[in-house]
C-alpha cells in the first residue's frame, strides 16, 4: 500500500508551525508524507499551475489557520484548489491564541479543529 501525501497549507509567517506538523509526522513514524508549495517569491502563473498540479496529486490537505490566513494569498489560492479539485481539506488552528478570528470566503464551510496528534492521524486514515 503506497503512502497517502499530503498537502500543507500555511502562510509563510507560520512555516515555524509547518516545521512542527512535518516533525510530529516523522516521530510516529506515519505512513504518509506531507508536500507543499512554500516559495518566497511572488506568485505567477507559473506557481499557481504548478501548484495546482501538486495539490491534484495529494489524497487531502491540511490547512495550518491562523491570522495570518487571511492575508496570505498563496495559502487562499492553495485552498481554492483543493476545493475545485474535490481534494479533501483539514483545517486546524495553528495557535490557540487564535480562536474566533474571522475565517476567509475560502474556508466558510470548513470546520476548524483543535492541533492534536489524533485528530490528524484519524483524519489522513480515513482518507481513501
Amino acid at each position: 500500500m503506497r503512502n497517502k501525501r499530503i498537502f500543507t497549507s500555511f502562510a509563510m509567517e507560520d512555516k515555524v508551525l509547518r516545521d512542527f506538523l512535518v516533525g510530529q509526522s516523522k516521530n510516529d513514524k506515519s505512513s504518509f508524507e506531507f508536500t507543499d508549495m512554500s516559495v518566497k517569491q511572488p506568485w505567477d502563473d507559473s506557481w499557481k499551475t504548478q501548484c495546482r498540479t501538486r495539490v491534484k496529486g495529494c489524497d487531502g490537505m491540511i490547512v495550518i489557520f491562523t491570522k495570518n490566513t487571511k492575508n496570505a494569498s498563496g495559502q487562499l489560492w492553495e485552498i481554492k484548489c483543493a476545493k475545485d479539485e474535490n481534494i479533501p481539506v483539514l483545517a486546524i488552528w495553528g495557535r490557540s491564541d487564535g480562536k474566533g478570528i474571522s475565517k476567509p470566503k475560502e474556508l466558510s464551510d470548513v470546520t476548524i479543529y483543535d492541533w492534536s496528534w489524533s485528530t490528524i492521524s484519524n483524519w489522513i486514515e480515513r482518507l481513501l
